[in-house]
Order: C-alpha cells, then structure tokens, then sequence
C-alpha cells in the first residue's frame, strides 16, 4: 500500500522482477483520510478475506501544525490513527487466516516525551516543538501495540512494534529547502532502506517470533520501552480515545 501511485507501481515491477512472484498488487491510499483507510480496507478485504501479515509503516514529520481533511493534526492522525483505523478494520480478515501478525514499525523517538497527553492529542494547546509532536506520536504507536496484544490474548493473532532505527528514507523532507538540505548531510550516518526494514521483516516472518506479542524490538531483538510505555490504564484511554476520533466502537 502507498500513496505515490507511480512509486508504488515502480516497486511492484521490481518486487516481479526480483523474486519471480508475479502476485504482487499494489493498493493507493492517503493515510490521513479516514475515509480513504475505509475504502482501502473495503479493498484489502474484498481481495483478500485471509490476511496473514500486516505491517503498519506510514510517518510524517512536520516543523509547523497542518490538519487533515477530516480536521485532526497531521502527525497524529498519519502516525497513530492510521495505524489504530486499518488494524481495527482488518481485524477479523487476520483472525480468518488461523495465525497472523501485526507489526507496528515505532520508534525510540518515543523516549522525547515522558506521556500522552490525552485532552490535547493534537497540540493545539501546546507549543509545537516538533520531535515532541513526533515522539508523541510514536509512543502512541508502542501503547497501541501494547493495548492491542492484550485485547487479542486468546486468539492467534499477534501484535508487536519495533525501532527500525535512523533510515534514509525521505522522512521529513517535505518542510522544505533547509529540511532537504539536513537530510542530505545526515545520509551517510543513516541505515540503508533495505537495513531499516530488517526488523519489520523478522517480525513478519521469522519462526523466531512465533506466538510472540506484546513486545517491542531493535536490531531484530527484544528491547524495554520508556516507562510511560507500561501504563496499562493509559494504554486503555488512548484505545478509547482513538476509537472516538475514529468513529468505532471502543
């Protein structure tokens, strides 16, 4: 799934090209439409009613407060509801498969705040620094993970998260000239794509990982999170608030 077309396109071939597995699709959609997260679920249902594996891999960072179409800040709503949205709708597809996974790709930039704070998820009454704004979104991301595995105890599917570490993906370049610049001069200190995603795939298929859930790795390990990390009763309201912001059922 992508929200570039012609990139995705251009990924597809190469994956065909690459392993010799021509059933490879891609779907489009912009994670910060809920609407469009509905539709691309509608999608990945109707082609799939079995899912095995989903990986939740979409991040913006921002240097000023945007909204989305659906009026919520952009950071929160790419980062964290994308995530909570589409796993929530593409649960029952996972469970139909017997055993599936979800991966959640996080961050330690979750460890730039020490909570959530759950009446101003969006910071429009805070001072928008952004590697907090950032952070917070990640630490979002880890409770989700946290909450979600305890809420599948019982069935076979698992939920995990994961640090990829610093990769040169693009992340950030859209705020323009001098965030180009930045990123081009931090390139070589950052992993390679292909390194980034390591973790992502052992925890997507590696017989390692198994039965494993609840748990949070870096460098295809098992690693602590930051203490906030660990509220259960946080976790919980931040279920119930996402699902408000959603409009599901908690």
């Amino acid at each position: 799934m992508c929200r570039d077309p012609g990139r995705g396109g251009a990924t597809v071939e190469e994956i065909r090209r690459t392993t010799g597995n021509d059933a490879v699709r891609v779907f489009v959609a912009d994670l910060s439409s809920q609407q469009a997260i509905r539709s691309l679920a509608g999608e990945l249902l109707a082609a799939y009613p079995a899912l095995h594996v989903l990986v939740n891999n979409a991040g913006v960072v921002n240097l000023r407060r945007t909204t989305t179409v659906d009026g919520i800040e952009t950071v929160l709503a790419v980062n964290h509801l994308a995530y909570y949205l589409l796993t929530r709708l593409l649960l029952e597809g996972l469970a139909a498969s017997g055993r599936a996974r979800v991966v959640n790709v996080a961050s330690d930039a979750h460890r730039f705040v020490r909570t959530l704070e759950l009446d101003d998820l969006g910071w429009a009454r805070r001072r928008w620094r952004s590697m907090r704004v950032y952070g917070a979104s990640k630490l979002a991301n880890i409770l989700f993970t946290y909450e979600l595995a305890r809420r599948l105890d019982g069935r076979d599917v698992t939920a995990n998260c994961l640090h990829p570490g610093a990769v040169a993906t693009g992340l950030g370049t859209n705020n323009g000239a001098i965030a180009r610049l930045l990123a081009g001069a931090l390139r070589p200190f950052f992993r390679t794509p292909d390194d980034g995603a390591a973790t992502s795939i052992h925890l997507a298929t590696s017989p390692e990982v198994e039965g494993v859930s609840g748990a949070y790795f870096a460098d295809a390990k098992p690693a602590r999170t930051s203490p906030a990390s660990y509220d259960n009763e946080l976790a919980r309201r931040l279920w119930d608030v996402s699902a408000a912001m959603v409009g599901l059922a908690p």
